[in-house]
């Protein structure tokens, strides 16, 4: 049994290869924040089903390279096949690209500062039902706020809530869920 919100093929394969599944990878810990702030006010669903558009779009989520898009470049996108077109989601990136690697700079990884919110270690709620999974909570204000403050866009706590999920660190499979 998997949790009940897997219902798409895109969700499914999401939940059962990647969802709660500790990552340490500088790439992929960005291209979760880039995917999970490109869902605000829109379902999960819908941004699974462009991630390879996303990819195209955005270099392979090659932030060193997104960091140091031309104006011309950046233009280009707000035309791009097969991505959302709010341009404030679009420069985001652009900018959330830009401080990713200034807190690389100041933490060696951007790995180490995002996991020292939780000394190094998984959060595993082990709830039985979905209704008990938060939208958001206190780590995740909390987070929201400093990467706010250090410049970053679209993440706010219940983003920031789905991005832990995402990454690892809260590990929110049911209890009854085959991939705990």
């Amino acid at each position: 049994m998997r949790c009940s919100w897997a219902k798409s093929k895109e969700a499914i394969k999401y939940h059962d290869d990647q969802w709660c599944k500790e990552t340490h990878d500088e790439k992929m810990l960005f291209k979760m924040l880039v995917l999970e702030g490109m869902q605000a006010g829109l379902s999960w669903d819908t941004i699974l089903k462009k991630e390879e558009a996303y990819n195209q779009a955005f270099d392979d989520f090659d932030y060193h390279k997104i960091a140091s898009y031309s104006k011309e470049k950046i233009e280009s996108l707000y035309e791009a096949e097969g991505i959302i077109h709010n341009r404030l989601k679009i420069n985001s990136i652009i900018s959330n690209a830009k401080a990713f690697l200034k807190v690389q700079e100041e933490f060696g990884n951007f790995d180490h500062y995002i996991w020292s919110f939780v000394d190094f270690k998984v959060i595993d709620h082990r709830y039985v039902d979905e209704k008990e999974i938060p939208a958001s909570d206190a780590l995740s204000t909390k987070i929201s706020q400093d990467m706010k403050k250090r410049g970053f866009k679209f993440v706010g706590p219940v983003i920031i809530y789905s991005y832990l999920q995402a990454i690892g660190i809260y590990n929110d499979h049911l209890l009854n869920c085959e991939w705990r």
